[in-house]
Parts: structure tokens; C-alpha cells; sequence
């Protein structure tokens, strides 16, 4: 699932990591640089970002023993935040307790008997109510056990994960979970210092979670005080200038000028201290897990960091830069799981920048654009120790930057999302959980009855578009349970019924269905649509608009004189794999056809393509057809329509989307369907349809004219010379290949 309506957010109950009084008291430098081999190794090994000089950056602060710089004054907040959490382990999702699991209220059965039968797989339930939801994010994944797995073997090992799939089908889902799932790191806060050396080359340093917030403190209060005390000094020279100017009223006007002059000095001069409290860009205090970044169409700098524009840049009005560095996701995601679903939308300069960051492990921040006053700044390099989890659907791989890609197939795993899921009594019992999780994190719907549950579960057969499965593409199914329980609130009623279901999927038609819907309404106003009656060279195909919505596309031959060499001709704005469909289909007809096809022309319409035109080839009996009745003069039942690719041999090959297109021939109003035998398994139409329409499956390009031919003695001719010349391509074999090629067929 991807669906982001299938994610929890992680649990944000974080424990207290203040620490004691004790623990809060401020140390001396001497202190301080007594404890530097306390720190963790990774503030350690970075000298360069740690190396803040104190003795210029905080000279003023040293002035105090009640205020020195506290970076090292307090014991570890995340050690003491793993010992307050030790009895709350159980809350965080760990590797051996992934399992995708359906349990109900307690008294409630499952009936393993008939689970196999059942729509719900045994569960005895009245409603969603009595199933209960997991808690745990992971527990929430259905259908998709290698990418689990694989999630699995990245989270133990830090590995790079590449995932590959359709949309909906639980990609940022799962990259959410791994970062529950990672081992427990040492967290930290990224703290940027003003440079006294070089003003635009922030300094960086890096300490553990929950100290960040305590060093800001710390130096605000110290600032607060200075300010006070300058404040104080400066009303006090005020005074003394006011005063004597009085006593010397010659010298009033001149005393005004003093004071303001002396009141615009301390204001100027006191930005310096401002300057020296440092800017927190990030701050994992409150982190109970590994940080979940979703970069998902983030621009250059919302990934990789800014430097925000100054328009003040002089003069003592501008801002400091430390204070205008602004982190990216992939700081952000320092010690977490980066998700950037859609690669191929990141400009390939920035993903030339996000391979240096995953190889380095830092990146510095700078400004973005060339003509900001950030540009100039660049920081010391800002730690980026993330998993990247890169998404995207399969034309994602192709603008991809293929040192990118092999950095994280090299450091880590590639996997596709499967589409659909074997129909097992287990796999039901999940979707009916799923139906709950939806109806629970909305918060606003019924919960739905058993009827109403079932017509779901029949709905994700319908849409897997193939017998004995389930669709995996979650997140259009919860648009229809969210769909169904908004018509049921609407009503004010207590639970989702099997008939808001129903009118559920009247509502939530797709763009596509409803442009379908309309053409078909608006051919039979114009008697586009012919189903009555004998017409030659003319047949009623079937094609598929978007992904699920089925349309009759009429397509039309004629056979004329050539004007110089013969040929096939054909309109409809054809796209490259319904253009060689025809070249396929014209080699069956030279080979049969006692015509010489070198003086003649044939001339083939798709009738009303429209701006999209025609792809695909399983509109490939449909032209055979078309031009075999034109050639020969045989009316083709104008009653029936098709689809159905076709091999150079003549036999009827799988195509995809055959249940929308039964549906749409049935909207149309024609009485029988052809279609290809090994589509047979996918049908999967709706009841109301059932009895309006004759499906008749065909092997081979003689069957279909058998059935679809009128005229007895001159079909009946004509099918007997092409069978003794077409034959099956797959003699001997043919069910089993055509039962693999239907296990998966392209769309068309």
C-alpha cells in the first residue's frame, strides 16, 4: 500500500529529557576541556564542526563562571532517555515483531472450515467494529512480503532501498516503517556558530539530542544579562550627558546630539552579542525514532539546504548569516530514512548533489540561487547520515541519474511492488482489517456492516483484473470505503451498508469511466453505435481509456484500387504498437486472400479515436475482421464486439483490461463479446451485466469469424479455407502459454 491514508504517525509521546538540577549546573571552560573525551565518537570525529573558538566567539560569555559555554555541562539525554524508555520497548516496532496479523474482540471466531469459501475468510464479525487495529505502523502492510523482507534486511544492515511500483501500493508506507525499524543511534542536534574569522563560513557542531535546546538557553539568558547590563550603562551616560547639558543651557542642544549618538552606539554594538547565540537547525530532542524525512517534489533547497536572502546586508541592519543557514531534509534525515518518491522529477544537478551527500555523509549548506545574498555563505559540512529510500513508478528509472542509481544499488536493494495478491481466507481477513484501519484513522465514518465489507473484498477481485486475486492498489480502494461511509454519515445512519457500497462506486467513477460513459450516451443519440443488423467491413471493438474504464470503438475497412503499389492505410492517429498491430494482421490476409492485394489498397478507420488516439494491439481481430469482411463482401453481426490481439499465425492472443471492456459492450447495447480464451480467468463483471451479455472466448482468427461472420454458405466457405491455412501457433501447447501470457497482460 502506499497510500498514505494506511500510515500511523509514529507515537510522539516522547519521554521527559530534562534533566535534574544537579545535572544542570554550568561548568567552567576548565571543566569542559576536561570532559572532551566524553562525547560521542561522531562529535569526536568532527573537529572541524566542533572546533568553535570559544576564546573569540564567546569572549564575553567567559567573563561569568555562572554562564560558559554548556555544550558538555549535562550527562547524555539520550542515554537517559534510553533508561526512562527501557519498560516502553515494546511500543517500537522491531524486526522480529513484523507480522501482518488480523485480530478481533475477544469471543469472536474464525470459522477455518469454510474460510476458503468465505468472502471475509472465516471471520465471524457483524461489523469492522469487532476488528481490532494494530498499533504498530508495520503490522499494517498487506500484500507486499519480499519488499517487506527486504525492508527488513536494510533497516539491520543501513542499506539504500529502491522501490519500484504502482502508485498506491504502500511504497512510503514501508519506507515510514523502516524508520522504526532502525537499530537505535546516538541521535543529535546541529547547532551553526557565527565565524568571528570569516562571517559568511558558519561553523558547525554537532551534539547529542536534547543538549541543543539547553546551549541556546544558556546563551540567550547570558545575552539577556549582557544587554541588561549595557542597557543600563548606556541610560547612565545618557543621564550624565542630560544633566550636565542642563547645567549649561548653552550646551543643551549640543547634549541631545551626545546622548543620541551614544544611544545609536550601544544599539549597534549590541548585535554582537545577539550575534553569538548560535542557530539550532536541528533538533532531535523530542525524537523517539529514527527521523522520517519525505522529500517527495522538494526543490533544490528544501532538500539540500538554503541560505535565506538578506535585504539588509550592511550597516549594521543585516542578519547574521549563522542565523539564516536553513537545513534540508537530507540534514534533517541525519541517522533516519530520506523518501524521495517520483526521482525522475529532481532536477539532475540536485541529484548529482544528493549522490555527493550519500557518499560523504555531509553536506554543507549554501545558498540555492546565484543572485541571493546567501550564496556567499557556505557552512562547514552539515552531517547527512540518512537510508535512502528512493520511489517512483517505472518511467522513474529512465530521468534517473545513473550514478545515482547505482550508488544505491551498490550499497543496497532494488524491488518492484506487485500490483495484486493471491486470493487466500488470510489475505481477506486482511482487507477486512484494512477496511477498519480506514474507518478508524478517518474518525468520522460508520463502522461498516459484513454485506457491506464483502461487496469491498468482491470490488478488489474486480479491480486485481485476474482470477484467484486481489488488488494491491490500496489507496483508490480506500478513496471507495471513504466514499461509501460518507453517504452512510450523510444519512445519519449507525453502520456502512452493502448499498452504500454500491452507490459508492456509482459516485467514485474515474474520469476516464465518466468520459466513457458520455461518449457512448452521445454515439447512440447520433447512431454512431450500430448493434443491429449485418454490415461489411465494419466491427464494434473495444478498447480501454485511463486504467479501468472500458469504451466501443468502431472501427471501419474498405478495400479500393491502388494507385501504384498496393497498401494498408490506416487512420485513427495509431501510436506505434497499434500501427504494427495492422502489419501483423495484413500478413494473415495476403496469405489467405485469392485477391491481389498488390492492386489494391486497404483503407482501415478508428472510428471517433479522439485527441489520444490508439495504442496497444488488442484491436488486432477487430481490424482482421473488419478487412476480411471487406475483402470477401461478408456483413460482420453488428450484435457482437471484440478484442483481442493477434499473432502472425492467427491465433488470438491475452490483452489487458477485458472486464471494463465486457462492461462497456454491454453499456452499448450489444448481446455477445469475443474475447480471448486465455483472458477467461480475468473476467470478473459486475452481476448487472451478467445477464445482458454472451462472452464467447476464442483461440484463433477462425473462431472469431465463425461467430462473428453473417451470411451461412459464404462463411461457412470462407472459415474452412482459413482454418486449412492459419492453424495454431501454439499446437500441442497453447493452454499453458496462453494461461502465463494471461497470468500478466499489458494494458491496452
Amino acid at each position: 500500500m502506499s497510500n498514505d491514508t494506511n500510515v500511523d504517525d509514529p507515537p510522539e509521546d516522547a519521554p521527559s529529557t530534562e534533566p535534574d538540577e544537579e545535572q544542570a549546573q554550568p561548568r567552567s571552560q576548565d571543566q569542559e576541556s576536561e570532559r572532551q573525551g566524553e562525547r560521542s565518537p561522531l562529535e569526536e570525529g568532527g573537529d572541524r564542526r566542533d572546533d568553535v573558538d570559544d576564546g573569540d566567539q564567546h569572549e564575553e560569555i567567559d567573563g561569568g563562571d555562572e554562564f560558559d559555554d554548556p555544550v558538555d555541562e549535562f550527562d547524555d539525554p539520550v542515554d537517559e532517555f534510553d533508561r526512562e524508555s527501557a519498560d516502553e520497548d515494546d511500543d517500537i516496532e522491531t524486526v522480529e515483531d513484523l507480522g501482518s496479523t488480523v485480530e478481533v474482540d475477544p469471543g469472536v471466531e474464525v470459522d477455518e472450515e469454510n474460510a476458503e469459501d468465505d468472502l471475509l475468510g472465516g471471520l465471524k464479525v457483524d461489523s469492522t467494529a469487532d476488528i481490532e487495529v494494530p498499533d504498530r505502523l508495520v503490522d499494517q502492510v498487506i500484500g507486499q512480503d519480499e519488499a517487506r523482507d527486504i525492508i527488513i534486511k536494510a533497516a539491520k544492515q543501513r542499506r539504500h532501498v529502491m522501490m519500484i511500483g504502482s502508485p498506491g501500493t504502500g511504497k512510503s508506507m514501508l519506507a515510514k516503517a523502516m524508520s522504526q525499524l532502525l537499530p537505535k543511534e546516538d541521535l543529535q542536534d546541529v547547532l551553526v556558530y557565527h565565524n568571528p574569522d570569516d562571517g559568511n563560513e558558519p561553523k558547525v557542531r554537532t551534539v547529542p539530542a536534547g543538549k541543543g535546546e539547553q546551549i541556546i538557553d544558556a546563551h540567550k539568558e547570558e545575552a539577556r544579562k549582557r544587554n541588561q547590563m549595557r542597557s543600563i550603562l548606556m541610560w547612565v551616560i545618557i543621564a550624565i550627558i542630560i544633566g550636565y547639558a542642563i547645567l549649561s543651557p548653552a550646551s543643551i542642544l549640543l547634549g541631545i546630539l551626545a546622548a543620541g549618538i551614544v544611544w545609536l552606539i550601544f544599539r549597534y554594538t549590541s548585535r554582537g552579542t545577539d550575534a553569538m547565540v548560535p542557530n539550532m537547525i536541528v533538533n532531535n530532542g523530542d525524537q523517539r525514532t529514527a527521523p522520517f524525512e519525505d522529500a517527495t517534489g522538494a526543490h533544490a533547497g528544501a532538500l539540500l539546504g538554503d541560505v535565506r536572502h538578506d535585504p539588509f546586508q550592511s550597516g549594521g541592519m543585516e542578519t547574521p548569516s549563522h542565523d539564516r543557514v536553513e537545513p534540508g531534509s537530507i540534514h534533517q534525515a541525519n541517522k533516519g530514512v530520506l523518501f524521495v518518491d517520483e526521482m525522475n522529477t529532481l532536477d539532475i544537478r540536485t541529484q548529482q548533489k544528493l549522490m555527493t551527500a550519500i557518499q560523504e555523509g555531509e553536506f554543507a549548506i549554501t545558498g540555492q540561487s546565484e543572485r541571493s545574498s546567501g550564496a556567499m555563505v557556505q557552512t562547514e559540512p552539515v552531517p547527512c547520515d540518512f537510508i535512502m529510500i528512493a520511489a517512483g513508478n517505472l518511467d522513474a528509472m529512465e530521468n534517473m541519474h545513473p550514478a545515482l542509481r547505482s550508488r544505491i544499488k551498490g550499497y543496497g536493494y532494488e524491488v518492484y511492488m506487485d500490483d495484486t495478491i493471491e486470493d487466500t481466507p488470510e489475505m481477506r481477513r486482511k482487507y477486512a482489517r484494512f477496511i477498519a484501519q480506514e474507518v478508524e484513522r478517518d474518525g468520522r465514518l460508520p463502522h461498516f456492516t459484513r454485506e457491506a465489507v464483502e461487496e469491498v473484498i468482491l470490488e478488489a477481485k474486480r479491480r486485481a483484473g485476474r482470477k484467484d486475486h486481489l488488488t494491491l492498489l490500496f489507496r483508490n480502494l480506500g478513496g471507495l470505503v471513504r466514499v461509501a461511509g460518507d453517504i452512510a454519515r450523510a444519512e445519519d445512519r449507525e453502520y456502512t451498508a452493502r448499498d452504500d457500497v454500491l452507490q459508492a462506486k456509482r459516485r467514485s467513477r474515474s474520469i476516464e469511466q465518466q468520459l466513457a460513459d458520455d461518449y457512448i450516451e452521445r454515439r447512440k443519440d447520433y447512431e454512431l453505435q450500430v448493434t443491429d443488423d449485418g454490415v461489411e467491413g465494419r466491427v464494434n471493438g473495444l478498447a480501454v481509456m485511463g486504467e479501468d474504464s472500458g469504451i466501443m470503438l468502431p472501427v471501419m475497412a474498405e478495400i479500393a484500387p491502388a494507385q501504384g503499389g498496393g497498401q494498408v492505410i490506416a487512420t485513427g492517429q495509431l501510436k506505434e504498437m497499434a500501427e504494427e498491430s495492422v502489419q501483423n494482421v495484413s500478413a494473415i490476409i495476403k496469405k489467405f486472400s485469392d485477391v491481389d492485394l498488390s492492386e489494391k489498397d486497404i483503407h482501415i478507420q478508428f472510428v471517433q479515436a479522439g485527441e489520444g488516439g490508439v495504442d496497444g494491439d488488442s484491436a488486432s481481430i477487430t481490424v482482421a475482421t473488419a478487412v476480411i469482411s471487406a475483402l470477401e463482401d461478408i456483413p460482420v453481426d453488428q450484435s457482437i464486439a471484440m478484442t483481442g490481439s493477434l499473432s502472425v499465425r492467427g491465433d488470438v492472443l491475452p490483452v489487458g483490461g477485458v472486464t471494463h471492456k465486457i462492461e462497456a459492450a454491454a453499456k452499448a447495447g450489444c448481446d455477445k463479446v469475443i474475447i480471448p480464451a486465455s483472458n477467461e480467468q480475468d473476467v470478473m463483471i459486475e452481476d448487472e451485466y451478467k445477464e445482458m451479455i454472451e462472452i464467447i472466448p476464442c483461440s484463433n482468427i477462425s473462431e472469431v469469424l465463425d461467430v462473428a461472420l453473417m451470411g451461412e454458405p459464404k462463411k461457412d466457405s470462407l472459415v474452412d479455407r482459413l482454418k486449412s491455412i492459419t492453424g495454431s501457433a501454439f499446437e500441442g501447447s497453447q493452454s499453458g502459454v496462453g494461461s502465463a501470457s494471461g497470468s500478466n497482460p499489458s494494458p491496452q
